[in-house]
């Protein structure tokens, strides 16, 4: 007679893609302000105004994302002097940045995308706009591989120098393991 018991071993569960939820893009009057005067101001720019959720978007072409910023935090009808994050979106072909601002002054907020090639990833820096931009910049570096030219020291922020590859990106091997 035995009084252990052995837990039964779970098998590996597939892994199943994930819902991205759909929400309704409902800009309120702020919103709604703010992508006319974004179109106003930068119809000299190759760029895209949109919203995604409850936030105005402003796509622009990589090589302009500098001077886009700047306009953004000097030009008084935007007034984005505060730079809240600085996320990447793996979307396997292409990688997004976004540079999420916000204005103290006007209390409105959007987000600058561009998109770059995960083979090259490399954006202009915008740390001369934004000192906080620095560590910004380097957990990117560091998660996705993304290459911030003008950057004055992409040294390791969260990884240890000579970690190999991109544990943000999709395609980062993560080792497998059994639950028990």
């Amino acid at each position: 007679m035995t009084t252990h018991t052995e837990r039964p071993r779970r098998t590996r569960r597939q892994r199943r893609e994930p819902v991205i939820p759909t929400a309704p893009v409902a800009l309120d009057a702020r919103g709604e302000a703010l992508s006319e005067i974004l179109g106003r101001v930068f119809s000299d720019f190759d760029v895209e105004v949109g919203a995604a959720v409850d936030e105005v978007t402003l796509t622009v072409q990589c090589g302009d994302v500098p001077e886009v910023c700047r306009i953004a935090r000097q030009n008084p009808e935007i007034d984005c002097g505060y730079l809240r994050c600085l996320s990447i979106v793996d979307y396997v072909e292409r990688l997004e940045v976004n540079y999420h601002l916000f204005s103290l002054d006007k209390r409105h907020k959007f987000v600058v995308k561009t998109n770059v090639s995960p083979d090259e990833p490399n954006v202009p820096s915008i740390v001369s706009v934004w000192r906080g931009a620095d560590w910004f910049e380097r957990e990117a570096h560091d998660l996705f591989g993304v290459v911030f030219d003008g950057h004055p020291g992409l040294s390791p922020l969260l990884l240890y120098e000579g970690f190999e590859g991109f544990p943000g990106r999709k395609s980062f091997p993560f080792h497998d393991y059994d639950e028990w």
